[in-house]
């Protein structure tokens, strides 16, 4: 069978979508192993693979990311077994190891070539681990070694790798440095066509009340409504917002239920629930919108007149990167993965992250003059398209998918 492109990735497509669907309309034959609950990608065959168990109790815990990831790595073998018995041989596997299904690829397609996506690495000091201790209190040895620990897999694809992509300089900077070295830096890009700065529309609440451009409204993106991308230095901010603000209106993208990529929150209650108790703030001018169709989050990023975007030093999400296609005026916090796409009064704001009256002086700032922000605007645009072009980079995946031995037509 012609040779094409393997894609490995728990939730396939992820980072891939863009550019499977780009080889397909090239007539590179792809094909894709993914978990029982991937979806699927219409043109592309997908070896599904389901656990037989979970985790051994009472396993070593320095142990359980470990076992975790070898028994997803045996399911994408067998997966990847059946493949080959109908007769497909890969010219190229690519694949986000961060799962462990990449671990065996080479027991069963020897020849092929491997490209391992490295999102994050992981490190029990100095990066996520242990940065808010406010929260989570010192960091005791125990959460250092896990955090270290779960890396174990993930090395094993990293070392038999034949390139390494990462989208960010941050985000190679986690690798060890013979991975890092070794690295190709380049982000997978957001639709510039699609996302881009546009006049805003009246926006309709779920409550039926609408909000009319020309609000003053803070924006802010929080896939699982969690501390690690700043949930409780935002509420902490708020209440000065609304008090010295007082048309100002907030809304807030994310659900509070999905488990967050930091540690869970204390007795049964979501991290919403943690970060705003106890807070005197007007909850008829805080939105908490849960998740929404991705046009709806562009409509409410196009109205506002600041977007927050706080993280601990992790994966940059690409809710910053679309917010910057889309002309925001970011208020980021000086962090380095957001160093890597801010630069302070260039093309947004950088705050220390636990500084929350400079977060609510910033709101204030913003929803009082919110012309003051047209050049920080425009400049954030303009890093959007230098920085997460699309186009850009899936130029860079074919040309190294061409290195790699793919053939690929010219478009």
């Amino acid at each position: 069978m012609s040779r094409g492109v393997l894609f490995v990735h728990n939730n396939f497509p992820g980072q891939f979508a863009d550019l499977v669907q780009v080889l397909l309309a090239r007539g590179v034959p792809c094909l894709a192993i993914g978990q029982g609950h991937a979806p699927g990608v219409q043109g592309v065959k997908i070896a599904r693979y389901n656990l037989p168990r979970g985790s051994t109790p009472g396993i070593f815990p320095l142990a359980t990311r470990a076992e975790a990831d070898l028994l997803r790595a045996r399911g994408a073998y067998d997966a990847a077994v059946a493949l080959k018995n109908e007769g497909w041989d890969p010219a190229v596997i690519v694949g986000h190891p961060g799962w462990g299904e990449m671990t065996f690829m080479a027991e069963v397609f020897p020849k092929a070539r491997q490209v391992a996506f490295a999102e994050f690495y992981y490190h029990g000091r100095g990066f996520d681990v242990g940065f808010d201790t406010a929260l989570g209190g010192e960091t005791d040895i125990e959460t250092v070694l896990r955090a270290d620990a779960k890396n174990g897999i993930m090395a094993m694809a990293y070392a038999q790798a034949d390139a390494i992509v990462t989208p960010t300089p941050f985000q190679a900077s986690s690798l060890p440095r013979r991975f890092r070295e070794g690295a190709r830096i380049f982000h997978e890009g957001v639709d510039l066509e699609l996302i881009r700065p546009a006049p805003a529309a009246p926006f309709v609440l779920d409550d039926g009340r609408v909000i009319a451009p020309g609000t003053p409204v803070i924006t802010h993106v929080n896939n699982h409504m969690e501390p690690m991308r700043g949930l409780q230095v935002l509420a902490n901010a708020l209440p000065r917002l609304l008090a010295e603000v007082p048309h100002a209106q907030v809304i807030l993208i994310g659900d509070p239920n999905r488990k967050s990529y930091g540690a869970p929150a204390p007795d049964g209650m979501t991290w919403r629930d943690v970060c705003f108790q106890g807070l005197d703030y007007d909850p008829a001018r805080v939105h908490f919108l849960g998740r929404v169709p991705h046009a709806r989050m562009l409509a409410a990023l196009r109205l506002g007149v600041a977007h927050v975007y706080y993280t601990y030093p992790f994966v940059l999400s690409w809710s910053l990167s679309e917010a910057m296609a889309s002309g925001c005026y970011v208020i980021g916090s000086d962090t380095a993965p957001v160093r890597d796409a801010i630069q302070d009064g260039v093309n947004g704001r950088l705050l220390p992250f636990f500084d929350h009256a400079a977060l609510s002086t910033a709101m204030i700032a913003a929803c009082r003059d919110p012309r003051g922000s047209a050049g920080l605007r425009a400049a954030a645009r303009a890093t959007a398209e230098a920085m997460f072009s699309r186009a850009k980079g899936r130029e860079a995946w074919l040309a190294l998918l061409r290195e790699m031995g793919v053939a690929i037509p010219a478009d």
